[in-house]
């Protein structure tokens, strides 16, 4: 599990711990049952004080994305489902307001990109046909 923090971006490390693992769970590269480094171990991989791995653990079992197991570790919560789905819409929007801005900035109009996305949409829920002669 890579978790990359940023000391002087102005937000907590915890908050930056829990973001990333929550995107973690969401984009399913953490599953339900998968278990999270040590608070020891996630500490000095990041060189940071034990409690701010603690506190950011103990907000996400707060939230129930991971859940603690004695004298096993701390695991993705069974009911992580509900959260990855948030989460992924919640990235999804991000992307698309992305994605609009940067149009909008390149001269299109919304009905323009509506029917990109479209035909987008149409060309990926084809049958796939083996290999594609265009890689």
């Amino acid at each position: 599990m890579q978790i990359h923090i940023q000391a002087q971006g102005g937000v907590p490390i915890y908050l930056q711990v829990m973001q990333q693992i929550k995107y973690l769970v969401a984009s399913g590269r953490l599953e339900p049952g998968d278990e999270l480094p040590s608070i020891r171990s996630l500490a000095e991989q990041l060189i940071v004080n034990p409690n701010t791995i603690a506190r950011a653990y103990r907000e996400l079992e707060t939230q129930g994305v991971v859940e603690k197991r004695r004298t096993a570790g701390t695991f993705v919560a069974d009911s992580g489902s509900p959260l990855a789905r948030k989460e992924r819409l919640k990235l999804l929007k991000e992307r698309i307001d992305q994605l609009l801005t940067e149009a909008y900035q390149m001269g299109f109009e919304l009905d323009e990109v509506m029917k990109l996305v479209e035909q987008s949409s149409l060309i990926s829920q084809q049958p796939k046909k083996g290999p594609s002669s265009h890689e």
